[in-house]
């Protein structure tokens, strides 16, 4: 790779800079204290931002969303403390999810392939009902399916079915939780 030769400027950010610079503001006063903040007030923080966002949801300190215009959110959702969604792309989250401590739901990644490195963008969606475990990572065009889970530190880069549980690196269905 070449990085003098990368250039992103086919990239669209979703919304206009000023929109960003916001964010960028709003989000280091309510989600990168580690102190506790009101998940009402970052709720309404991400709706004013665009995302879309369920009832009963709860947000834990240091939780880092980079566009929230790209984010949907179902009800009775918890996402952990220090949980990250890069949204370069679309990233669904359904009802009845859990996101543990430090999970890493990463929409983008880079052609290596190519000299000029790049950008690649998929979205991520995860159905209802799904647990993604502590410091877990979930790859771009990654899907779960309906009450699956992926295990702690496990690095998920291919889409899973419903009620299934993945675990290790690369991410391999096993039959139980242990």
């Amino acid at each position: 790779m070449k990085l003098s030769q990368y250039n992103n400027t086919s990239f669209d950010r979703g919304a206009p800079r000023g929109k960003e610079v916001l964010w960028w503001v709003v989000r280091s006063l309510l989600f990168a204290p580690w102190f506790p903040i009101p998940s009402s007030i970052k709720v309404t923080a991400l709706r004013a931002f665009g995302a879309s966002v369920g009832e009963r949801v709860v947000i834990r300190s240091r939780v880092h969303i980079s566009f929230p215009w790209r984010l949907t959110i179902g009800d009775d959702v918890w996402i952990g403390e220090e949980v990250t969604i890069l949204s370069l792309d679309r990233v669904v989250i359904g009802s009845d999810v859990c996101l543990s401590q430090r999970a890493f739901l990463c929409t983008g990644s880079h052609d290596f392939s190519r000299e000029s490195f790049d950008l690649m963008t998929a979205p991520i969606t995860i159905a209802d009902g799904c647990w993604i475990g502590a410091q877990a990572f979930v790859g771009p065009g990654v899907s779960f399916g309906k009450s699956s889970r992926c295990l702690a530190g496990a690095v998920v880069v291919k889409s899973i079915g419903a009620d299934t549980t993945v675990a290790g690196v690369p991410a391999r269905r096993i039959d139980r939780a242990s």
